[in-house]
């Protein structure tokens, strides 16, 4: 495993070897030792192609999150709304695979989304905290202000995700 920093303090990728051979693959998925964050709650999801989850975050409850695609590729996006932080209202982007070995290890504090770009995409979450609804904040994936380019203008998204806060609704947001 090997960790790679990104201008994000605290958000870093890890990178793993993968075996493959005729019967398929193995990778290294976590070590504790490695990430050195105690992850407490797991879960994974299936998105098909242009379904795009996000951008969610918990605040009051807020969660670390190692990611890692299973099966598929997808599009990982990461917005820094920590409000001291440098990085502040940027975002980070990486594609994710079942074949490039790479894994997001995402800090408390930013808001978190994905976008599938194979037509079945699998998703495992590992997370520092569980689950809380009352706690739970989404960001338009498209606000102007966050200006992220999606790769895609017509994304299959939520109800939730539809009626998501604007960045600068977000700011004004009680946290």
């Amino acid at each position: 495993m090997k960790k790679i920093k990104t201008k994000f303090k605290g958000l870093f990728i890890v990178k793993t070897k993968v075996f493959r051979d005729k019967r398929g693959w193995l990778k290294e998925e976590f070590k504790k030792n490695f990430i050195k964050k105690n992850l407490v709650f797991t879960l994974v999801s299936s998105s098909k192609k242009n379904v795009l989850r996000g951008l969610h975050m918990q605040t009051k409850k807020s969660q670390d999150k190692f990611l890692s695609v299973l099966k598929g590729r997808v599009l990982d996006i990461a917005v820094d709304l920590r409000k001291n932080s440098k990085t502040y209202g940027k975002h980070f982007k990486i594609v994710l695979s079942e074949k490039n070995g790479k894994h997001l290890f995402v800090p408390k504090g930013f808001a978190h989304g994905i976008l599938g770009l194979d037509k079945e995409n699998i998703l495992h979450y590992a997370c520092s905290n569980y689950r809380s609804p009352k706690s739970e904040v989404s960001i338009k994936w498209n606000d102007r202000d966050l200006k992220i380019n999606w790769g895609v203008k017509k994304p299959i998204i939520s109800k939730k995700d539809k009626q998501a806060l604007s960045f600068k609704n977000f700011k004004k947001y009680k946290r």
